[in-house]
Parts: C-alpha cells; sequence; structure tokens
C-alpha cells in the first residue's frame, strides 16, 4: 500500500475514533445514577437525615428515559429534598418537570434558582466555556415561567431560598435552619442580612445552599455558620478526562472541587487540615444544555446525602 493509502487509512480510522466517541459521549448523558455520600454533620446522637440533592436537570418535553428516572428517584424515600437549579431546558417544560417532581414535592425540601430557571437556554460557541468567565451576554433571551414554578414549589411547602433564610421541619418533627442566595452566575446573589430564621434555635443543624459555587458566595456561606454547602451548576466539568479531571467548572470554582463532596476553603473537616473548612457538596447534575448534549467521564447523577452524627 503506498502512502496515500496509508494516511487515508489512518485517518479513517481517526475519524472513526471520533465518531465513536462522540456517539459515546451523547449516550452517557442517558447514563443517570444516583450517588451517595455521607456527611457526618449532626450533633451526636442525632439518627441520620436523607438528602435528596437534584440539581441541574435541564428537562426538555421530549427526554423521556429522564423523566422516567427522576420520578424513580421518590422511591428512595429522602427525608429532605434540596434542588440547586437548572429545571428547564425548553420553555415548554413546566408542565413536565412538575409532573417529574410531584412525589418528591411531597417530601420536605427546599431551593433556589439558576439562570436556565430565568432564560431559555441559547446557543454558544462551547470554546467559550474553556476561557476564565464563559457568560454571554444576549438580548434575545426566551424568559421562562419561573414565577410559576416558584408558586408550585412553595405551594408544595418548600421553601424558597433565594436571597432567603428559611426553616424546614421534617417529618420527624426535627428541623433544620437554611440560608440561600439567587444564582451568583446572573450576579443576582445578595446574601441575606445577619441572622437567623424564626424557630433555627432548635434546629439540629443549618445548610447553606445556592446554584452556583462562586468563591464569594461560598465564602459567604461559610462565615454565616453553617455546617454544609449545597450548590449545582458545574455539571461535574461535563467533559473530563481520566488522570486528569473536570476541563472546567464554568466558574471560579477549582476543577478539583468540580463534583462531589469537599471541604471550604480548605481540606474536608473530617481530614487533616480541614479543621476550620465547612463541608461543601457540588452536584455534577443530572442534564446538559439542549444545545450541548454530551457528557464524557462524568455520568447524570442525583445525590443521596446521608447526614450523620459527628463523632466529636
Amino acid at each position: 500500500m503506498g502512502t496515500l493509502g496509508n494516511v487515508g487509512k489512518a485517518l479513517g480510522i481517526a475519524g472513526g475514533v471520533v465518531v465513536a466517541g462522540l456517539a459515546y459521549a451523547h449516550l452517557e448523558t442517558k447514563l443517570f445514577r444516583v450517588r451517595r455520600a455521607t456527611m457526618p454533620v449532626l450533633p451526636p446522637g442525632q439518627r441520620p437525615i436523607r438528602v435528596l440533592h437534584v440539581s441541574d436537570l435541564h428537562l426538555t418535553p421530549s427526554q423521556r428515559t429522564k423523566q422516567a428516572w427522576v420520578r424513580s428517584l421518590a422511591a428512595l424515600e429522602p427525608d429532605l429534598v434540596i434542588n440547586t437549579g437548572d429545571n428547564f431546558g425548553h420553555e415548554k417544560s413546566l408542565a413536565p418537570l412538575l409532573d417529574v417532581l410531584g412525589q418528591l414535592m411531597d417530601v420536605p425540601g427546599a431551593f433556589v434558582m439558576g439562570s436556565n430557571d430565568y432564560h431559555a437556554p441559547t446557543f454558544k460557541n462551547p470554546a467559550r466555556y474553556l476561557l476564565p468567565d464563559a457568560r454571554v451576554v444576549r438580548e434575545d433571551k426566551v424568559a421562562l415561567p419561573t414565577e410559576s414554578l416558584t408558586k408550585a414549589f412553595t405551594d408544595a411547602g418548600w421553601v424558597d431560598l433565594d436571597n432567603s433564610r428559611g426553616l424546614v421541619e421534617l417529618r420527624d418533627g426535627r428541623t433544620i435552619g437554611l440560608v440561600g442566595m439567587d444564582d451568583p452566575h446572573l450576579d443576582r446573589d445578595i446574601m441575606p442580612e445577619p441572622g437567623r430564621a424564626p424557630g433555627e434555635e432548635d434546629a439540629v443543624l443549618r445548610l447553606g445552599v445556592v446554584h452556583a459555587p462562586y468563591k464569594r458566595v461560598l465564602n459567604q456561606l461559610k462565615d454565616d455558620g453553617v455546617d454544609a454547602i449545597i450548590a449545582g451548576h458545574t455539571h461535574g466539568g461535563q467533559l473530563c478526562l481520566p488522570f486528569y479531571g473536570a476541563l472546567v467548572t464554568n466558574c471560579d470554582l477549582d476543577r478539583r472541587r468540580a463534583s462531589g463532596l469537599h471541604g471550604w476553603p480548605g481540606a474536608r473537616p473530617d481530614r487533616e487540615g480541614g479543621e476550620d473548612s465547612t463541608w461543601l457538596h457540588v452536584s455534577a447534575g443530572a442534564g446538559t444544555s439542549p444545545y450541548a448534549q454530551v457528557r464524557f467521564a462524568c455520568r447524570p447523577e442525583a445525590t443521596l446525602l446521608t447526614l450523620t452524627a459527628s463523632p466529636k
């Protein structure tokens, strides 16, 4: 075989690898999983609390597989549901969203909004995600039914934590203090005035909740004295490389904390160097933008966090 033939064969193989890689990356967006983690944050002697963290659904009306999976999460029987935003993937998604979240909305819960709860996703150059600030200012954004979603959540008893403090009562009578902020990715975050929600003096712990884990809001929540912070937004990087991890976080959080259980600002509180840290959980989320339906080495997820008594 001549040189041109060898080159052609090599290009053909390379092209096949690229096509196969893209096909798998699209397939991975449907390989949903429930990740489980344990946080020892409760006072000694407290019974465990199961918290289901749902984030970044980016749901569209046609995503039947995702809808069935979200419905199935109710079988986990959580004590508390935390939704960290970016529920919409399409302007017509309100009805399917409320349908698939219906059983979970019967559970005590709290929520904050993300950018894709205010405006529908738009096409962006994928290369922008590699920039330090990937945000794009557009004048042609399609407004979403944010108020209708908020009303449905609050009517179900979920606590709206957008720039607010709150208190949630579990079915066993225990209470959890909450503080949250609206989406920092849209610069909508305003830290609530110092203080505590009414009745919070008897709470078994305090949680901070936010969509995008920008450093400024993590610092504010830590300074407020929360026991743990729960966030989403990053998609876990969405595209990860073996032995390297996430390429980006789409905010100023470091790549190492793109998803999973960590400490802020140092190591995890249960590890050396984490004595002054607060627990931080970042969800890789369950969806993607409809204009970038790929994931690699970063499966879509919800997390069941089991809060246990601290050994201290």
